[in-house]
């Protein structure tokens, strides 16, 4: 039996807050989400999944607080997902199907160490 890691993929991209969605680009973004987010299911390495809003807040290490969503080079964090695979390039393989990729955004892969 193969032992299997656990790694986290974070998407990144750039915000358009500009441009809004239209119902047919939703609907097509959705399926490319649920497919890819599917197929790494079926092979039993999905463990979670989340989509991260567009409102927030953060904390600063004064205590003081910023509204928005952190934004640096441009990009924010869109999501994550944490599966499972035998190692680096075998979880580099599985978000090469990202659909995030397709809008100009970036899959970061890490490990995840025990706490």
């Amino acid at each position: 039996m193969e032992k299997l890691q656990d790694f986290m993929l974070l998407f990144r991209f750039t915000p358009d807050f500009s441009h809004q969605p239209t119902d047919a680009e939703m609907t097509s973004q959705k399926q490319l989400w649920g497919s890819w987010i599917s197929g790494i299911a079926m092979q039993a390495k999905l463990v979670s999944t989340s989509q991260l809003g567009f409102e927030g807040r953060q904390l600063q290490a004064d205590l003081s607080v910023k509204d928005g969503i952190h934004i640096t080079a441009s990009q924010t964090l869109g999501g994550n997902m944490i599966l499972k695979a035998q190692d680096f390039d075998e979880a580099l393989s599985l978000a090469k199907g990202c659909p995030i990729l397709g809008m100009g955004g970036t899959v970061e892969i890490r490990n995840i160490l025990p706490m």
